[in-house]
């Protein structure tokens, strides 16, 4: 076989699928490229990451000179490109009070930072006592043996419960977990305060002084779907929690840095938790990087104790570093939060075609972040069956249509498509993705009953 001939991208995948990945070549603006020059909308923003478009070269440019300046320096030590993120972040960005900033290179890194740092805090301040770190049902924060105990994804999770902390795992998770219909005030109008006042009895129940953390998504991502709470809900949680002395922990590593139309998706309800991990808008998806950001009060025992916490290898990679405060300029300077919020509106808006569909159950989301939840019968809300892969369907028919949405989903939502576009996307784009999106899933229902039939 000549060199010509060997197809390099069959050989990509790690885990043999039968199905050849898709091949791109090259990014721009809201595009993805492939090969041959096909250009594919992407209506996820990668992994809900992408925000000030793609192909910006400055943002290489920056990167390219911290590189070449610091190929790889010791996350305990300063660098020109680590100092001023730092000061960026604290001055510009973060909500008040987050004074504290750390950086490891993705989001399971930084929530599993999060969860030492928690138990950490406690241990260093004289509470070795307080062990327990809190999850909800509906929740996704990584796929560390730690943040895989903490979450809700099912499937996720599936399989490795032997390796997980069952002291967390095997916490009565429900009393925490509000339910799918909730979160939009159509069923039940009061479930903001009946589900937090849960957590608050699952507190007592367990004994508040063995309670270190208590993790929760503002805004939850792919793992439900944009799923919004209702707005007694945070507020309430963060009293339970100051009342407790529980440290309250926001993942925000998909709702961060514009995505929902506020720099964080707690600014909707005015909170500022105790320690907060963002991390795919920091850079933009130019770059892995993710901060686990504190309050002075959480880090205050440890200095005092002497005590500290491990770094991961590329943790603030200076270049890294670089790329995000390229990426921050963008989006201050061309005002890109703002839009996402502008862009959300119209977005909200055009899924009113979708809203009817007999196998749309929900439409939910906030500034550019949307997830539009399938069902076989929109009156009667019934899934479709685990085994039917209407996701994974919807996935592939949309890209046949030239457009990539992003896969989500967990029980009870069971099969959820999201959205999550650049910020510079333009409204004949977002109209574009709300038609391929509708023909998507006509195709792939049409599939699924169509196999249905058959078997």
């Amino acid at each position: 076989m000549g060199q010509h001939e060997f197809d390099a991208s069959h050989h990509y995948p790690f885990v043999e699928s039968g199905r050849k990945p898709p091949e791109i070549e090259r990014t721009e603006g809201c595009e993805l490229i492939t090969p041959d020059g096909r250009r594919i909308l992407d209506a996820a923003g990668g992994a809900i990451a992408v925000n000030i478009g793609h192909g910006r070269r400055e943002v290489a440019e920056a990167y390219a000179e911290a590189a070449a300046r610091t190929s790889y320096v010791v996350p305990p030590f300063a660098t020109p490109a680590r100092v001023q993120l730092v000061a960026t972040l604290k001055q510009r960005w973060l909500p008040e009070g987050l004074t504290r900033i750390a950086f490891a290179s993705g989001g399971s890194e930084g929530m599993d930072s999060a969860i030492r740092l928690a138990r950490q805090h406690h241990v260093s301040a004289g509470r070795p006592e307080r062990w327990r770190v809190i999850g909800r049902d509906l929740s996704y924060h990584g796929t560390t043996l730690s943040t895989l105990s903490i979450g809700g994804h099912l499937s996720r999770r599936e399989g490795f419960e032997p390796l997980l902390l069952d002291e967390v795992a095997d916490l009565p998770h429900a009393p925490a977990h509000y339910c799918l219909r909730c979160p939009l005030g159509k069923s039940y109008p009061d479930c903001g305060v009946a589900c937090a006042d849960a957590v608050e009895s699952l507190f007592r129940e367990l004994g508040p002084d063995t309670i270190a953390g208590f993790v929760v998504e503002p805004i939850v991502g792919s793992n439900a779907g944009a799923l919004v709470p209702p707005d007694e809900y945070l507020p309430r949680i963060a009293e339970i929690c100051r009342k407790y002395g529980v440290l309250l922990i926001a993942d925000e590593v998909m709702t961060g840095f514009g995505r929902t139309g506020r720099n964080f998706g707690v600014d909707h309800w005015d909170i500022t938790p105790d320690i907060l991990v963002s991390g795919k808008g920091l850079t933009g998806g130019y770059a892995p990087i993710v901060a686990i950001c504190a309050r002075e009060e959480v880090l205050e025992p440890m200095a005092k104790a002497g005590d500290g916490m491990m770094f991961f290898t590329y943790g603030a990679h200076s270049a890294s570093c670089a790329a995000a405060l390229a990426v921050l300029d963008i989006l201050e300077r061309e005002k890109l939060v703002e839009r996402a919020a502008r862009m959300g509106t119209y977005l909200d808006k055009a899924l009113d075609r979708l809203r009817t569909h007999p196998n749309v159950g929900d439409v939910r989301g906030r500034g550019l972040l949307w997830g539009i939840e399938l069902v076989r019968d929109r009156e009667s809300l019934e899934p479709f069956s685990k085994e039917s892969g209407l996701v994974d369907k919807v996935i592939m028919a949309g890209l046949g249509e030239g457009v990539f949405f992003y896969p989500g989903g967990n029980e009870p939502a069971r099969h959820v498509v999201c959205l999550g576009p650049p910020f510079i996307v333009e409204e004949a784009q977002i109209d574009t993705m709300v038609d391929a999106l509708g023909r998507a899933v006509d195709s792939a229902v049409a599939r699924v009953e169509g196999q249905s039939a058959a078997g």
